[in-house]
């Protein structure tokens, strides 16, 4: 008679992995400080994208305003003349402006999505998790930036089609990107502060559209610094627009820049709006 099969025996996941059967009923530990900061701000990108993705209206609605500047204001001031560019067409001057502008505009009411997560109680539940306070405003930060490059990128595509004269250098493109990115970060961080200060979302739009046009006349995107009065250069110097609208100007068209300063002071308004909002996070969330 043939022996029957012999049983083996399970081995025991002790055997295998000396205290394995603790991850059963020990969690793993959770990501801190500084690891979790690429996840949460892919993250928050990933979710803005969604959202593009599943309504385009707000594209094609935001780039009525910065086509009708392009279209009314710039073609009106070519031909006018007044305005001196260094010897560029006034639509080619502005194009830069109005990239800046529009990305502004997008990122300066961003305080208004947080606000309604605080009212939704989401962000109550977003700062019970281990995720430090600083990665979810870097998060929200650069999910701005990205709305904004997307704004970005259709402005471009409207400027090259009324004739004006851009580089198409990837790396330059990349430069725009990057000065897009920094310069959102930032307006979308001040209108967090503000939202972490005034708490509620009428006092933030009445706010956010007190500030806009003066950040916008009080830079660099419509006329040259040299052409303004001196008060008016004083302000130019410490807003960020303008740096970002000096950096966009010289990648795309060329023109004299200073990129490392307009590199820098980006970067460094990014970090102290991130600074500045995460400390008014715990505020707003009360």
């Amino acid at each position: 008679m043939s022996e029957a099969p012999v049983v083996q025996r399970p081995v025991s996941a002790e055997r295998i992995h000396p205290g394995g059967l603790d991850l059963l009923v020990v969690p793993p530990r959770a990501r801190t400080g500084w690891r979790v900061l690429p996840a949460r701000v892919g993250a928050m990108c990933a979710v803005e994208l969604q959202k593009l993705r599943h309504d385009r209206t707000e594209l094609y609605t935001r780039a009525v305003q910065p086509a009708l500047w392009l279209l009314i204001f710039g073609e009106t001031f070519t031909r006018i003349r007044a305005i001196p560019t260094g010897g560029i067409p006034y639509l080619d001057y502005l194009a830069p402006g109005i990239i800046a502008q529009s990305a502004m505009f997008i990122a300066i009411f961003y305080g208004i999505m947080i606000i309604w997560e605080r009212d939704a109680g989401i962000l109550t539940k977003l700062l019970v998790t281990p995720t430090p306070r600083s990665a979810l405003i870097t998060g929200k930060a650069f999910a701005a930036g990205v709305k904004a490059l997307i704004q970005a990128v259709v402005v471009i595509v409207i400027a090259a089609l009324l004739g004006v004269a851009m580089t198409w250098n990837p790396l330059r493109l990349l430069g725009v990107a990057v000065a897009v990115v920094l310069g959102s970060a930032f307006f979308s961080c001040l209108s967090m502060t503000i939202a972490g200060i005034v708490l509620t979302r009428d006092r933030l739009m009445g706010i956010g559209q007190a500030i806009t046009m003066p950040l916008f006349f009080g830079s660099n995107a419509l006329y040259p610094v040299a052409v303004m009065p001196g008060w008016l250069q004083a302000i130019s110097k410490v807003n960020p627009l303008s740096y970002q609208v000096d950096a966009l100007r010289g990648l795309l068209l060329g023109t004299h820049a200073h990129l490392a300063l307009d590199y820098g002071v980006l970067a460094l308004a990014a970090v102290l709006g991130i600074l500045s909002a995460s400390s008014l996070l715990g505020r707003l969330a009360r």
